[in-house]
């Protein structure tokens, strides 16, 4: 009898080697990629939140282990469902040239669903099928390739009613999170960017589609006006190969019910398993303690910015709560990345819509000082990087965005909801005793006088000029020209990078090589790694001081991060998370 071996260890054998030891199934091995239960955008940071996304790979995970899968021999084909997972533009984007790559190698992509949209939109999810080289759809479904909408909400009527008074000024015209609560109608410029905003998107997925599916632009947008498509209009518009169900599918690739018992069928994996980082052991090995690099074994470390910027720690292990971004969490982590001599570059990224002005500027000046230390730093933007989700990437020495990231947004806002009529509605009294010429003027029981309000103004210009100049100078633009681009503006990737305020284009991946190219180092040659990669029993302990990698970790203690009725209070579109906050609630999809 041929000896076999443990997948985990023989995946790390040559490919011959490994079919003398009886490591892999004769047919090879099809990779399956289930996009149906959604993919999350960063590793777990703690204990908590790896349990929260037990079965939910990261982006980066699925992106890696495809790329690892282009020069594996054992490897001969791809199938993956979409399901009902609505990714946003830029997930689309990173995922579309992981199978990009492995399409190019020579592999077999096949992509399936039961609709892709139903009765309804659904752009990115077909926008990513549209990246394999053969599309199927089950003959009941439909493709909604129909374009792109963004909308915004109004409170006003609903906050007059219930009696209160919002006071809010912001900097400039583009700047639309305090028309959520001043207005009861889009303005002229928000709608001018909303409507750029959706026709730059729509520009990139009939572009993106045409030359994933060998098909002219016209003939896209043609399919599009026409859209939602049934299966049968799809199929005839050159939208989809093949409509059929599941067992269809996987009885062509030799991998289904009827097929398993064949000598020569091929194996049947996910994605994440082969690559050996799926199920518990991924999250093990995801919350691994540091392995020390070495000047053979150079490093580009990855750090995570994902959620509201705000000050002080991060609140990803609040099971109340998204991922947030505190910003001694995250200036721990760029500094103990700076000390690490294994460290020859940082990737930065990026999904974050902003939040506070204080907690974002000292993020940008740990950025620049550890650019200043000698350490490259890469700014990888995701599905949104706007307002102090910009203002900490723009000192980067480069900044990448996909086309369809949300980008810009900057300008500032700041002021209060007055509660007084709503608290006399249910009867509650409140009296303030003070101190200080200004000392409640934050009160939410009054309305701001005119000199408070002149002190306002006159801190959100300052905050304003503050910010524009730091864009202008870490972009290398003229204040003039930056601010033409800036008001609050919120543009697309695509066409930040046309008015200077990305580099180049391109997901996670290209932003590693980025990132080897400036730290002097061969893509081949270095381990990318989340960082710093802190154990789960470090992430127990209170850390020896600020300068330790474990003081990096996002922790275990629930009150970490923005309180939460402030979260509760946002999620609703009842109060900012910050200053530099962006204004439209717009995820392209």
């Amino acid at each position: 009898m041929v000896p076999t071996l443990p997948h985990a260890l023989a995946s790390r054998l040559p490919a011959r080697l490994r079919t003398l030891v009886g490591a892999g199934p004769r047919g090879g091995v099809v990779l399956e990629l289930e996009l149906g239960r959604g993919l999350v955008e960063a590793p777990p940071t703690s204990p908590l939140e790896a349990v929260r996304s037990l079965n939910r790979p990261s982006l980066r995970t699925v992106v890696e282990a495809l790329e690892k899968a282009c020069d594996d021999e054992e490897v001969v084909g791809l199938v993956a469902h979409v399901g009902g997972w609505e990714p946003t533009l830029a997930q689309s984007a990173e995922l579309r040239e992981a199978v990009g790559r492995l399409r190019a190698a020579g592999t077999r992509t096949v992509v399936w669903s039961e609709a892709y949209g139903e009765l309804g939109p659904g752009n990115t999810p077909y926008h990513l099928a549209s990246a394999f080289e053969e599309v199927w759809l089950q003959p009941s479904g439909d493709v909604g390739l129909v374009g792109m909408a963004g909308r915004a909400t109004f409170l006003r009527g609903a906050l007059d009613k219930l009696g209160v008074e919002p006071q809010i000024a912001q900097r400039h015209e583009f700047k639309s999170a305090a028309d959520t609560f001043l207005r009861s109608a889009m303005t002229d410029p928000v709608r001018e960017m909303l409507t750029r905003l959706v026709t730059s998107a729509t520009d990139t997925l009939v572009a993106d589609v045409a030359q994933g599916r060998g098909l002219t632009r016209e003939a896209v947008r043609a399919a599009l006006e026409a859209g939602p498509l049934t299966a049968d209009e799809a199929l005839e518009r050159g939208l989809v190969d093949r409509l059929g169900y599941r067992d269809e599918v996987y009885d062509d690739l030799g991998v289904g019910a009827g097929h398993q018992d064949r000598a020569d069928a091929p194996a049947l994996r996910f994605v994440e398993k082969h690559a050996g980082t799926g199920g518990l052991g991924g999250v093990l090995s995801g919350l691994a303690g540091s392995v020390p690099g070495t000047a053979d074994t150079p490093v580009v470390a990855v750090v995570g910015a994902h959620g509201a910027i705000h000050l002080g720690r991060s609140g990803g292990a609040n099971p109340l709560g998204g991922p947030s971004v505190g910003s001694e969490t995250l200036g721990a982590a760029l500094r103990a990345a700076g000390r690490d001599d294994a460290v020859k570059a940082v990737v930065l990224r990026v999904d974050s819509p902003g939040g506070s002005y204080a907690a974002s500027d000292a993020v940008r000046r740990e950025v620049h000082a550890l650019r200043e230390s000698g350490t490259p730093v890469v700014a990888s933007m995701g599905s949104v990087a706007a307002s102090g989700g910009y203002f900490i990437a723009m000192p980067c020495d480069r900044v990448l965005a996909s086309a369809g990231t949300i980008t810009g947004s900057i300008g500032v806002l700041a002021g209060k909801q007055v509660l007084r009529e709503l608290l006399d509605k249910v009867g509650i009294a409140r009296e303030t005793v003070s101190v200080g010429r200004y000392a409640d003027m934050f009160d939410t029981q009054r309305a701001f006088d005119d000199e408070e309000w002149a002190r306002l103004e006159g801190w959100l210009d300052r905050v304003y000029d503050d910010f524009t100049a730091k864009a202008a100078t870490d972009r290398g633009l003229g204040l003039g020209d930056l601010r033409e681009v800036a008001k609050g503006r919120v543009w697309t990737g695509a066409d930040a990078l046309e008015r200077g305020l990305v580099d180049e284009l391109g997901g996670l991946s290209r932003a590693v090589d980025v990132a080897c190219g400036l730290g002097g180092v061969e893509r081949g040659d270095v381990h990318v790694r989340t960082y710093p990669r802190v154990s789960p029993f470090a992430a127990l302990q209170q850390p020896e001081n600020s300068e330790v990698p474990a003081a990096a970790s996002a922790g275990l203690a629930f009150g970490e991060g923005p309180p939460l009725l402030t979260r509760l209070l946002s999620a609703v579109g009842v109060a900012p998370t910050g200053v530099l906050t962006m204004g439209l609630d717009v995820r392209l999809r």
